[in-house]
């Protein structure tokens, strides 16, 4: 008799998973919906409402932070496309042995530290008492101390240098997947760099790109520690809206709506960034 596949070592297996689904992401989330839906109608008593969402759309510094919040980590999410492709590529396909492997390494490094022990690092290299000031007026560049630090130069930087290893570990794992005969056959036809890298190379990578902007794009949306020490008071980052809401204020149904908003638009960026390059989330997800 033909056991069946799903015998009981299978679900104790699956268990620990199970209960790190149910327990941390969804019950949470279920819980946040049911929060952010409730409005307080008397002491200790409460009523549907979607009253706190109408809130963010009424209220235009809400909903002028949560596009300001999108458009940047878009932004951020290309920028460190831009800069970790051709880093991958170069790790993935013109290094060998040990210089492939201690390039990759020197990648890694700067996580082995905490993000508020990095951001700390670029509050010393931009404030106008830092390295980079004190480097400009040696060589003549400026002649008074310059303060690079609260705005947003300084909290584009700080992303894309967070985020930077989340792009670049699956680019270099689907460009190493990458044939060179493809790349010498492109060449032997007559086709020349750019030919290939939009032909051959960029096609093979797509699912590394997709789940490399996915991964970078939910990392930003939801960062609060960088936007904040590198921006100031005035960095207008949602995550510190919701912040706001929830510790400042104790208004945790308020707090509640943005972050289903936030994860909304998460979850919506990624499905547009599927369909648009004509990727399932199996496919990424098994590169």
């Amino acid at each position: 008799m033909k056991r069946s596949q799903f015998g009981l070592g299978f679900w104790l297996l699956l268990a620990p998973l199970l209960l790190w689904l149910v327990l941390l992401i969804l019950l949470p989330h279920v819980d946040l919906l049911l929060i952010s839906l409730r409005l307080r109608s008397g002491p200790g008593t409460y009523r549907f409402s979607l009253h706190h969402y109408a809130e963010f759309f009424t209220e235009p510094l809400y909903w002028r932070t949560f596009l300001r919040t999108a458009i940047m980590s878009l932004l951020a999410t290309l920028l460190t496309l831009l800069i970790a492709f051709p880093l991958a590529y170069y790790i993935a396909k013109m290094m060998r042995g040990r210089a492939k492997q201690l390039l990759f390494l020197l990648c890694l490094i700067p996580f082995w530290v905490s993000e508020l022990v990095r951001t700390y690092g670029w509050m010393i290299l931009l404030r106008e008492s830092g390295v980079v000031s004190g480097l400009l007026q040696w060589s003549g560049l400026t002649g008074a101390p310059l303060e690079m630090l609260y705005n947003d130069a300084a909290i584009m930087v700080g992303l894309v240098y967070t985020a930077m290893l989340f792009m670049v570990v699956p680019l270099i794992t689907t460009l190493d997947s990458l044939d060179d005969s493809l790349i010498e056959a492109g060449y032997d036809l007559g086709g020349n760099g750019w030919n290939l890298l939009w032909e051959v190379v960029v096609p093979h990578a797509m699912p590394g790109i997709v789940s490399g902007c996915i991964v970078v794009f939910m990392l930003t949306l939801g960062n609060y520690l960088t936007p904040t020490l590198l921006g100031g008071k005035d960095s207008l980052w949602f995550t510190e809206q919701i912040y706001t809401q929830f510790i400042t204020r104790f208004n945790w149904e308020q707090g509640s709506a943005f972050g289903i908003l936030l994860l909304l638009l998460s979850s919506l960026m990624v499905w547009l960034g599927l369909r648009l390059s004509g990727q399932s989330f199996t496919q990424v997800m098994g590169r």
